[in-house]
C-alpha cells in the first residue's frame, strides 16, 4: 500500500480526495490537516510515502512544510497539488525538493497515476520547465563582486527589497514564511556590511539596475 498524507485546507476538498485516493485500492490515507503548520509537524511522525499538498494556506503553504519536511526525512515526497499555475510557484516547488506540481484540475485517475508515480520515485515536472528553472539558476545576471557571497535565495530576496516589497509580500511571492523572510534579510544584510534595508534597497538598484 502507498501510504499518503493529504493537507488542503477546504474539508470537503479533503474527504472528496481521500475518497479518490483510497478508491484506488492500493493508497491508504493516514493522516489528513487543513493547517501548514500541523501537517509540518505530524508528517515526519506519520512517515508517509507521499505527501499531497495543497499550494496555498491560510496559515502558510505546502511549498514551505514539503521543504520542511524533506529537511527532517527525504524518503518522504512532496506532491504540490495547486489552483494555480504560476511560474515563481512552480521554481519555489522545485527548489523546495518537490516530486510533482499537478493542478487541481486534474482528472481523478491521473491524480492517481501521479501519487503512484512519485510514490515510485519518478518525477512529474516537466523536464523542459526544470530544465528552465535550472537554468535561471545557473545563468543569472552575472553576479557583481558585492553579491558573490550571497545564496540565490538571497538573492532573489534582495531583488525583491529592490522592488519595495515588504518581509509578507516577499514571503508570498516565493512561498516562504514571513519568519524565514525575516532571518534571509538579516543574512543578507550583515553579509553586505548593511544595517538597514533601506539601504539594501539603494544598493541592489544601483548594482542590479532595478
Amino acid at each position: 500500500m502507498i501510504r499518503v498524507f493529504l493537507l488542503d485546507d477546504h474539508e470537503v476538498v479533503r474527504r472528496g480526495l481521500i475518497d479518490l485516493l483510497q478508491s484506488g485500492g492500493d493508497i491508504e490515507v493516514v493522516g489528513e490537516s487543513g493547517s501548514a503548520r500541523e501537517a509540518a509537524a505530524r508528517i515526519p511522525a506519520l512517515r508517509p510515502d507521499v505527501a499531497v499538498l495543497d499550494a496555498r494556506l491560510p496559515d502558510g503553504n505546502g511549498i514551505d512544510v514539503c521543504r520542511d519536511v524533506r529537511a527532517v526525512d527525504s524518503t518522504i515526497k512532496g506532491l504540490i497539488l495547486t489552483s494555480y499555475e504560476d511560474d515563481e510557484a512552480l521554481f519555489a516547488a522545485i527548489m523546495a525538493g518537490a516530486s510533482g506540481y499537478v493542478l487541481k484540475q486534474i482528472r481523478g485517475t491521473d491524480l492517481l497515476d501521479a501519487v503512484r508515480r512519485v510514490a515510485s520515485g519518478q518525477s512529474l515536472l516537466d523536464p523542459a520547465v526544470t530544465q528552465r528553472v535550472l537554468e535561471r539558476i545557473r545563468n543569472g545576471v552575472e553576479q557583481p563582486r558585492e553579491l558573490a557571497g550571497l545564496t540565490d535565495q538571497e538573492r532573489r530576496i534582495l531583488e525583491f527589497v529592490a522592488e519595495g516589497l515588504t518581509n509578507r509580500e516577499i514571503a508570498g511571492r516565493m512561498f516562504l514564511a514571513e519568519k524565514t523572510v525575516k532571518n534571509y534579510v538579516s543574512s543578507l544584510l550583515a553579509k553586505l556590511g548593511l544595517e538597514r534595508r533601506t539601504q539594501a534597497a539603494v544598493l541592489a538598484t544601483k548594482l542590479l539596475g532595478h
